[in-house]
């Protein structure tokens, strides 16, 4: 087919969710309800432990990191979403289609690093708690973080750019709710065999290097707290890493069951809204609440607004 044919189609149209009418509006007042949620609790999460003093280490710096890629993760898809619902046009140019799929890739990528790091810390605190103050410094978390954001940045921007090197002219239905590599590769009317093995090369070790690190880090963990004689030990041990332990087993499930080789159909969208909408809506509570300290520090904002109001009723008397 020639060039000219393969150019015309410069905008995409996103299947969606669903085609049946009946549910378009109990599944946009879900997802509204869910994205709010999101917002205010990964905000609300950043937001306190920007506030506390005592929550400025590397855990905590982690964590709101965390929070932060999560409310850009959510954002990245989930407005769209909702505005297709009702949209009698569920049109995106090819220029959205790939900044939306690069706001998308930076953010998933960063969250497997951060995944890591987080897994890491956790692993010089738990195994090694004398050495944690010298080894875990606030400037190794600082250069952590960076390393994450930028290679989550370097990482997309290399399958960003060899995306622009296809050509659609097949067909332009992308059988998504967001748009993302595998579905875009599947209506090509280039050989997209170049981008298969770039998401081979790249994006599979990222996969492996990322769940290795957790894996290896939570063996040493585990066997260093069923080693532990005191009770309470263990049990502060078991209290500070299980919510980690389970966010990062969720987040790897869902990302490993989306990533295998793309199927017929719209089997993966249900694996998709689990990881790109669900999982930023569980990961500040489940932190939150089984974290003494972010409690503590819940208990704390709220006791410091009570005192506030009270002297301003009484000012007002």
């Amino acid at each position: 087919m020639g060039t000219e044919n393969a150019t015309v189609l410069t905008q995409f149209v996103l299947t969606g969710l669903t085609h049946l009418p009946q549910w378009e509006i109990p599944l946009f007042l879900m997802f509204l309800v869910i994205y709010l949620i999101t917002i205010v609790g990964n905000l609300g999460l950043i937001t306190l432990i920007w506030n506390d003093p005592d929550l400025h280490i590397p855990m905590y710096l982690f964590l709101g990191s965390l929070a932060f890629v999560d409310t850009w993760l959510s954002s990245t898809v989930t407005p769209k979403m909702l505005f297709d619902f009702f949209a009698k046009s569920k049109l995106i140019s090819l220029s959205e289609c790939m900044t939306q799929f690069f706001s998308f890739g930076i953010s998933a990528t960063t969250e497997c690093f951060l995944l890591a790091a987080m897994a890491y810390d956790r692993y010089i605190a738990i195994c090694k708690p004398l050495h944690y103050p010298v080894i875990m410094t606030n400037r190794l978390c600082v250069r952590l973080l960076t390393l994450s954001f930028v290679g989550g940045f370097i990482h997309v921007l290399l399958h960003e750019s060899f995306l622009f090197r296809l050509t659609f002219c097949n067909s332009n239905i992308i059988h998504h709710f967001y748009c993302d590599v595998m579905p875009l590769l599947k209506i090509s009317c280039t050989d997209p065999s170049l981008n298969y093995l770039m998401i081979y090369i790249f994006s599979m070790p990222i996969q492996v290097f990322t769940i290795a690190t957790v894996l290896v880090s939570y063996f040493y963990i585990l066997f260093t707290i069923c080693k532990m004689k005191s009770k309470d030990g263990r049990g502060k041990a078991f209290s500070t890493c299980a919510s980690h332990f389970l966010s990062v087993s969720i987040f790897y499930i869902c990302l490993l069951m989306y990533i295998r080789p793309f199927e017929e159909g719209n089997k993966d969208i249900p694996v998709a809204v689990f990881y790109t909408i669900i999982i930023p809506l569980l990961n500040p509570f489940i932190y939150s609440l089984r974290n003494k300290e972010v409690i503590n520090a819940v208990k704390k904002v709220i006791n410091t607004y009570s005192t506030f109001k009270k002297s301003s009723k009484s000012t007002d008397h």
